[in-house]
Order: structure tokens, then C-alpha cells, then sequence
């Protein structure tokens, strides 16, 4: 396993649409497990494989940043097929280091995908599971957390961004 770079707004990579995965083979099972190792090293509760500079409909999920094995999830074109309800909280972003801001999402969602085996599985998340579900989703269709957000929010959230990149260079 290696942990990957992980592309920062404003790359190309993270504003399109993601491709299908046609097969999940060695190469997939390798990217897999190289997103988890990278996910935890961040850390963080979710990657998308664009995230990655990958631009394919994956992500791995784990909610409760691996004290429980049985968090970790790995979803492959997946969709959401309902969600309900409706919350705004905080929210950030591994590909917006250091930046927050109020995001509405849906309480719960039910999303359908592939598990690494190719096998199909249904979840229903609520609470952070469901941000996190729709949080990568949204990675997966070319969406940043601040599209989300109402104007005020989101120039704020940008002014973060931008004098939080100055500080670093």
C-alpha cells in the first residue's frame, strides 16, 4: 500500500464528472487499498478517487477513522437511491485543507453500489454517515462541498481557502 497524493482545489480532476468502473480488477484492488492507507494517513472519514487524481466513480468511507474495522466501506458506482430529510452543519473537505463551513445535506440516504468484491450491497446511513456518503458522492459528480453552500457561506469559505493557501507558500 502507499498513500497518494491528494489533489487540491482548484484541480481539473475534482470539478468532472467521474467514469464508470468497468472492471474491478488487480489495479482497482490495488487503488482501493492504496485510498485507505491514504484516507487514514490525511486523516480523514472519506476519499473519492478523484481525490486522488483518478477520475473513476470509487470511494472509501470510514466514519469512525479505523477504531472500528467494521467502518470501513468501499463503494464502486454507486448511487444514492433516497435520501430524506435535511441539515446544515460544517463540513470540509481533504482537498480544501483547513477549510470549513456550513453545508446543507440530507439526514439519512440509502446508497446502492458494488463492494470491492463486486458484489452489490445497500446501506443506509444517518448522521455523519450520510454526510460523508453525500460528501463523496458529490466528489464522484464533479460537486465541492461549497457548491452547496448559499452565497454568503460560500465567499466565505473561498477567503478561508485563499488566505489559508497563502499561509502555506
Amino acid at each position: 500500500m502507499a498513500v497518494l497524493p491528494i489533489c487540491a482545489y482548484p484541480e481539473a480532476v475534482l470539478r468532472r464528472k467521474a467514469e464508470l468502473v468497468a472492471a474491478i480488477d488487480e489495479t482497482i484492488q490495488r487503488l482501493i487499498d492504496d485510498m485507505i492507507q491514504t484516507m487514514y494517513d490525511a486523516p480523514g472519514i472519506g476519499l473519492a478517487a478523484p481525490q486522488v487524481g483518478v477520475s473513476l466513480r470509487l470511494f472509501v468511507v470510514d466514519v469512525t477513522s479505523g477504531r472500528d474495522a467494521s467502518g470501513l466501506m468501499t463503494f464502486i458506482n454507486p448511487e444514492i437511491v433516497h435520501m430524506e430529510g435535511r441539515i446544515q452543519e460544517d463540513e470540509g473537505c481533504l482537498s480544501l485543507p483547513g477549510v470549513y463551513g456550513p453545508t446543507p445535506r440530507a439526514t439519512q440516504v440509502v446508497l446502492r453500489g458494488l463492494d470491492r468484491a463486486g458484489e452489490m450491497v445497500e446501506i443506509t446511513g444517518e448522521g455523519l454517515l450520510a454526510r460523508a456518503l453525500q460528501h463523496e458522492m458529490d466528489h464522484l459528480q464533479g460537486t465541492l462541498f461549497f457548491n452547496r453552500m448559499g452565497p454568503a457561506a460560500r465567499d466565505l469559505v473561498m477567503r478561508k481557502f485563499k488566505r489559508a493557501q497563502r499561509q502555506r507558500h
